[in-house]
């Protein structure tokens, strides 16, 4: 595990809720590597006037994202895959169980990762996140897509809150 941080951000169609997590966590953490990732995307979609607003709504932009889909590569780089539903969890463990012990959900990870003097990798293998059993109720960041502006208001607010409790427990 690197000193600095590899943080991979993974949604459906890497278009809301992916692009607003990594660009917290970049804006949060410059020295971090942050990328993100969708598993069921359509490549090259910039943001919608819909997260552009979502994203001004928490102080933040991202005029030049561009949806991708996730990969191994993405998954190698990463020390920590964080999914914002646990779909993308179990995406990840059907599809890549190599990086199944190390991809949580946002919630689970603002929940349940330790903050400590051990490294990352100590601290997320003792969750065995591979193992745990899903809590869709409990773990998923609900979907703005196909709503109304509201609706990706209140899921900025959301993963904004969730952003400011977790970046700190994974690092400084």
């Amino acid at each position: 595990m690197a000193a600095t941080p590899s943080l991979l951000f993974i949604c459906t169609g890497n278009a809301t809720r992916s692009v607003l997590a990594g660009v917290l966590a970049a804006e949060a953490r410059p020295s971090w590597r942050v990328r993100t990732a969708g598993t069921f995307v359509v490549e090259g979609q910039p943001v919608s006037w819909r997260t552009r607003r979502a994203l001004e709504s928490v102080g933040a932009r991202a005029d030049s994202h561009r949806s991708t889909q996730v990969t191994s590569d993405h998954l190698a780089e990463a020390d920590l895959v964080v999914a914002l539903a646990c779909e993308h969890v179990a995406y990840i463990r059907r599809n890549h169980p190599e990086a199944a012990a190390r991809t949580a959900t946002l919630r689970r990870l603002a929940a349940t990762l330790p903050h400590g003097p051990e490294p990352l990798a100590a601290r997320v293998a003792g969750l065995a996140l591979d193992k745990v059993r899903l809590d869709e109720a409990r773990e998923d960041v609900e979907d703005p897509g196909g709503g109304e502006v509201d609706a990706y208001l209140a899921c900025a607010a959301r993963i904004a809150g969730l952003t400011r409790t977790t970046l700190p427990l994974i690092g400084p």
